[in-house]
């Protein structure tokens, strides 16, 4: 299990020679029929751990196609955007705003920022496994184990003790020697548990000075008897300028990045 997950993690790195193979070969397609097929047996023969050639081109085909179905999903369970999107979601509920930011622009926003914090993890990634597997230093196997390795350490350092614990436990798994012994199967979703419960701890705090601004403007409406008066009409321009004054989104898009240290 654990290295069908790391296949996933890095199958980008053992396309990459496919691609590049497929762009020289492409003036010459129709005199070598078998030169695709034959670079792929290259690139993926040695992903069951046998010499020579490995699963032949239609069953290649379709186990790249189901990988690519679910990697982006397992990518984005495996970084940081998580805990970025959830936590930039309740940040609209806390101020009152239904759809402003909008949904596209909080993703794009999680994903450039997800981008930031994953950078020293992408850059060792490329160190260990892609940069060596496209000089033919080492094999898609061993590429895939190094990039699988490098994001399992980011995931290791944040997930908690207790989450990663409940999981072995219910997996009935031996007890781990070290870090890097503990299988995809119970770091994933140990990982995501953390990250949503991170999420919503830095949430309520975010949600605590919009709560007080609310609750202050409900009690001077109450006073003046303005009870018809909706108090998220009055509420919302003071939880704005609030906003505004602290530099909110320079503050918490260096909170989030930091949380991650």
């Amino acid at each position: 299990m654990k290295r069908i997950f790391s296949l996933i993690a890095a199958i980008p790195a053992a396309l990459l020679p496919v691609v590049a193979f497929a762009q020289a070969q492409a003036p010459a397609a129709a005199s070598a029929p078998t030169a695709i097929p034959g670079a792929l047996d290259r690139a993926f023969g040695s992903l069951g751990g046998t010499e020579g050639p490995g699963m032949n081109l239609s069953l290649q085909l379709l186990l790249i196609m189901g990988l690519l179905t679910i990697l982006p999903s397992l990518i984005l369970m495996m970084t940081s955007f998580t805990r970025i999107l959830i936590v930039l979601s309740i940040l609209r509920q806390a101020i009152g705003l239904q759809q402003s930011p909008p949904n596209q622009v909080l993703i794009g926003l999680s994903l450039f920022l997800s981008l930031f914090v994953m950078s020293p993890t992408l850059d060792r990634v490329n160190q260990v496994a892609i940069a060596p597997y496209a000089a033919d230093q080492i094999n898609a196997e061993q590429a895939i184990q190094n990039a699988g390795g490098e994001f399992h350490a980011f995931m290791i350092r944040q997930t908690r003790q207790r989450d990663l614990m409940m999981f072995a436990d219910m997996a009935k798994a031996p007890k781990f020697q070290s870090s890097a012994d503990v299988p995809f199967s119970i770091l994933l979703p140990a990982f995501v548990t953390s990250e949503l419960k991170t999420a919503f701890q830095i949430g309520f705090m975010l949600f605590l000075p919009f709560l007080v601004i609310d609750i202050v403007v409900s009690s001077v409406l109450m006073s003046l008897g303005m009870m018809m008066m909706s108090p998220m009409i009055v509420s919302l321009p003071f939880k704005l300028l609030l906003f505004i004054m602290v530099d909110g989104w320079a503050l918490l898009m260096g909170s989030l990045a930091s949380s991650f240290g």
